[in-house]
């Protein structure tokens, strides 16, 4: 049965955009036919025959509105690029890695899509928009001694000093892109994709960033160290890179960029996206993408109590808000609860959110607010422990940091379980105690900077034991099961 935002918009407009859960064996099909992105039109084989035939389902909605798409797309992108076929000609495309279909349908192209054996769910596609910081502020950072404050709370450096700073994962980064020419990120960037304005991949795009945004968090989570000091908080990390926002088809581009970094083989994915308020339409994403082994992390919103952004309000992905250098939740942060029996509240847990010093094109740095900085800490620390255990799965890698948590002196109802710990998480995930550190120089810890007041004001950290203290003081939750 369609739902009643597809019948809604269909009377509304005539046609309504949806997202298709692809039946397992139609995406077994597309799978084997190779390639990241399917166009059905354009790469019909003898093992699409059942995919294929979706296409006759689905509709160009205005021929002149698409024809205008496709010259802004190619206009907008990067570089010149070969397309396998015009986005004034596509239908539908289809995501292989995801087991997902895209497209336009009127009236007549819904119901056939819901009595297709080759479908198991049809949900109206959603629209995502960047999760903007509240404040930003220029800085120019300390000499190379100094740690960030939020590497020093979560105490990942002492994971460092037994040998673990995320060497040798992979983490998936949709954003608006990454400046590959900053000197923080020289040698984090493993790979990088452009999907233009229509959801296609621009061939041999160079990593480059469309705002800030994207740069900033990269930073956070691998930037290395360097003459400004250490604030990526897997320095030994690689970044799968993608600029998907924002403009054009977004949820194209986004799934674009999913669909991307499981082909690299990423297992972990940050994303700072969202959509105000609570809708299902991203339930089919979310769950395609754990049981692809990723690991959603993604920032829960940045409009305060009461308040939350889709997906990362889902009890199926790690849900992160934020905190400032006092250990008292950010203002700005969303919380909220629903009524379901599994993970009422969001968000799952905070991380360092404010006065966030990280890199922005140009080769220069900033601090930002928001929780769309937080959320790239607690990719970094899952990627400095999926180092240390490979084969750990998603629901384990997920659960030694819920496990890890602790409150402090924060309210449950604003940070839920607290703020996460990095030799708690170690020992959660591994059973072991976290090896005996090396010796290692002490290093400064980098204080935010007071140029202009912040929505939480920093407490003065004087060394790094002091910022410990400060982090947390109750006992952790038991980590709540999770879907396989």
């Amino acid at each position: 049965m369609l739902s009643s935002e597809i019948d809604e918009a269909i009377n509304v407009q005539g046609y309504a955009k949806v997202i298709v859960t692809l039946a397992p064996p139609v995406v077994a099909e597309a799978v084997a036919a190779g390639g990241p992105l399917v166009s059905m039109r354009a790469a019909r084989t003898p093992t699409h025959t059942a995919a294929a035939g979706l296409e006759n389902h689905f509709v160009i909605p205005a021929e002149t509105q698409a024809e205008s798409l496709a010259v802004t797309a190619r206009s907008s992108a990067s570089k010149d690029f070969r397309r396998s076929q015009s986005a004034a000609d596509r239908r539908m495309r289809v995501y292989p890695h995801l087991g997902l279909a895209i497209g336009y349908v009127n009236r007549v192209g819904a119901s056939a899509l819901d009595r297709d054996p080759a479908v198991s769910r049809v949900e109206k596609a959603p629209e995502l928009s960047l999760i903007r910081p509240v404040a930003t502020r220029a800085v120019t950072p300390k000499a190379a001694k100094t740690v960030s404050w939020g590497i020093v709370t979560l105490e990942v450096d002492k994971l460092w000093a037994a040998g673990f700073d995320g060497k040798g994962v992979l983490v998936g980064h949709l954003d608006t892109g990454v400046d590959g020419k900053h000197p923080a990120l020289k040698g984090a960037i493993a790979a990088f994709a452009e999907f233009d304005m229509a959801g296609d991949e621009v061939v041999g795009a160079l990593p480059y960033d469309s705002g800030e945004h994207g740069t900033h968090t990269a930073g956070t989570i691998a930037a290395r160290p360097g003459a400004k000091g250490s604030f990526g908080v897997a320095p030994g990390a690689q970044l799968a890179s993608a600029l998907v926002i924002e403009g054009g088809q977004v949820i194209d581009r986004i799934l674009s960029g999913m669909d991307w970094i499981i082909a690299r083989g990423c297992r972990i994915l940050s994303m700072s996206l969202g959509l105000r308020g609570y809708t299902p339409a991203f339930e089919q994403i979310i769950n395609a993408l754990r049981a692809a082994g990723v690991l959603p992390i993604i920032a829960v919103g940045n409009e305060g109590p009461l308040t939350s952004r889709s997906p990362g309000n889902y009890s199926t992905v790690l849900s992160v808000g934020a905190m400032d250098i006092a250990g008292a939740v950010a203002s700005f942060s969303s919380s909220q609860t629903f009524s379901r029996p599994d993970a009422p509240l969001v968000p799952d847990l905070v991380a360092p959110g404010v006065a966030v010093l990280s890199c922005i094109p140009g080769r220069a740095y900033a601090e930002m607010d928001g929780s769309s900085m937080a959320t790239p800490h607690v990719a970094g620390l899952a990627a400095v422990l999926l180092q240390a255990r490979p084969q750990a799965t998603v629901d384990e890698l997920e659960a030694a940091i819920i496990a890890s948590c602790k409150l402090g002196k924060m309210k449950a109802p604003r940070a839920n379980r607290g703020l996460p710990n990095g030799p708690r998480a170690y020992q959660h995930l591994t059973g072991l105690p976290l090896p005996k550190a090396a010796a290692t120089a002490s290093a400064e810890v980098a204080r935010p900077r007071r140029r202009k007041p912040l929505q939480n004001p920093a407490m003065p950290v004087e060394d790094v034991t002091a910022a410990r203290k400060a982090a947390t003081r109750q006992p952790a939750k038991k980590a709540r099961p999770r879907p396989a």
